[in-house]
């Protein structure tokens, strides 16, 4: 066993135990409410017995926003030299519970947690995805896990697509870098319904080849006519054939009724103000027009103040908005 792991080991029965401790505080506070609701027997004086605690219930049936729940690693799959598709089950074998665009709060005892978005449907019904760039000591911790190594999840948070209301509706979708991660959900929650939409678009970019994600599902979409794909890179390479350029420059030929079009855009802050200028020439109006707002969440609960811009608190009125609704909103775009 590598030395990772058996920290990892160490700490989850730390966690297990302090998650334990937790549970016998809100039984003993629950009872104490209990026994005082209850009338005394002024005949007696007798106060009625309380109920006794039953610590074999497993801390994981308490429905608490605030409380991880155990799971475990069902697959690995290796999408880029940085990024790694995390199949994930719980021990307690429910469901996430999720809606396309909502994110989850993953945590590694003795390396932290931080916010992940999901990337799967939320068809599936005993597992879930997700997708993670390597980028700092929890996530490079992750990375080093394989199947059947456990990790903790809280969630899912935040307010996602309205997937009701885009039926009927032709689609255009925007994604930049691993832009395409949460938009993967929507999108693959669209195509299990293909019939409710109209006309769909994909406009892709990345900086280079080597980082273009879900490469064979990118192929199917295209190759099953279920959507219309277009990949440009930054860059020339020698390899590459396709578009190059930043992805705007993929919207001035695209033909758009504006009159049935809903926008999605997920990617990095600094993409949105050139294609939200873009939209505007094709008259796309605000409401229309959905962005996924990344900020560094660390509660998700609207607590700790660190997603907050002005009086919104993205962890939980995002991080899904219509661009209608942050338009004026100073440090939002």
């Amino acid at each position: 066993m590598s030395s990772l792991k058996r920290q990892i080991k160490t700490e989850v029965k730390k966690m297990r135990s302090i998650e334990m401790q937790k549970l016998r505080s809100y039984e003993d506070k629950k009872m104490r409410r209990n026994s005082t609701s209850q009338p005394l027997n002024l005949l007696t004086s007798e106060i009625p017995a309380s109920q006794p605690r039953n610590l074999s219930t497993s801390i994981f049936d308490i429905s608490s926003p605030y409380i991880s729940r155990l799971a475990k690693i069902e697959r690995v799959a290796r999408l880029t030299e940085k990024e790694r598709l995390f199949t994930i089950a719980f021990e307690d074998k429910k469901t996430l519970g999720h809606s396309p665009g909502q994110f989850i709060m993953l945590s590694i005892p003795g390396y932290g947690e931080a916010p992940i978005s999901v990337s799967s449907t939320p068809n599936k019904r005993n597992t879930f995805e997700l997708c993670v760039r390597a980028v700092g000591n929890l996530t490079n911790a992750l990375h080093n896990l394989t199947k059947g190594d456990r990790l903790w999840i809280r969630g899912p948070y935040g307010k996602g697509f309205p997937v009701e209301e885009l039926k009927g509706k032709d689609l255009l979708f925007i994604a930049g870098g691993i832009g395409l991660v949460p938009m993967r959900s929507l999108i693959k929650t669209v195509l299990s319904e293909r019939p409710s939409y109209g006309k769909i678009k994909l406009l892709y970019g990345v900086k280079s080849p080597d980082e273009i994600l879900f490469k064979d599902e990118l192929s199917e979409w295209q190759q099953t006519a279920s959507m219309n794909v277009s990949i440009t890179i930054d860059k020339p390479y020698p390899e590459w054939k396709g578009n190059t350029g930043v992805v705007t420059t993929l919207l001035p030929p695209l033909k758009i009724d504006e009159t049935k079009t809903v926008v999605i855009v997920v990617g990095p802050p600094v993409m949105y103000k050139y294609v939200i200028m873009s939209l505007g020439d094709k008259r796309i109006a605000g409401h229309d027009i959905y962005l996924s707002l990344e900020r560094r969440m660390k509660c998700g609960l609207g607590k700790c103040g660190h997603c907050q811009i002005n009086s919104i608190y993205v962890c939980q009125e995002g991080p899904v908005f219509r661009l209608s609704d942050i338009r004026y909103l100073r440090e939002a775009i």
